[in-house]
């Protein structure tokens, strides 16, 4: 059984600014993952959103844990708080931000995995 800690795992700055912690990537794991998407844990402070990007092959979802926020995807936006999932086309740019007094937490599901060349700020 593969268990990953939160806790455990290397925290970085993204690409689009967000605090991230890679919980699951088969590019990326030694572990010979047998899957076809990653999985990210992320936080955007309160006052501060991730910079608008796109993913150019991968769709994505993202399921809010805590917080609340306002989502952006192309030309729609909506409000975003826990239990709320959020699908994100390939190649759609798109940003989140926290719109709360609490960090806005999130699950980033990427299909295929996530891969650095494949997303781009725009």
């Amino acid at each position: 059984m593969l268990v990953r800690r939160l806790d455990n795992l290397q925290k970085i700055t993204a690409i689009d600014d967000t605090i991230l912690r890679e919980i699951f990537n088969p590019l990326h794991d030694d572990e010979n993952l047998k899957l076809g998407y990653s999985i990210a844990h992320a936080i955007v402070t309160p006052g501060n959103a991730s910079l608008s990007h796109r993913i150019k092959t991968s769709s994505e979802i993202y399921y809010i844990l805590k917080g609340s926020g306002r989502m952006y995807v192309d030309e729609e936006s909506e409000d975003v708080g826990p239990s709320d999932t959020i699908y994100v086309p390939p190649d759609a740019i798109q940003h989140i931000e926290n719109t709360g007094d609490v960090d806005l937490v999130f699950l980033c599901i990427v299909y295929p995995s996530w891969r650095a060349e494949d997303e781009e700020l725009v």
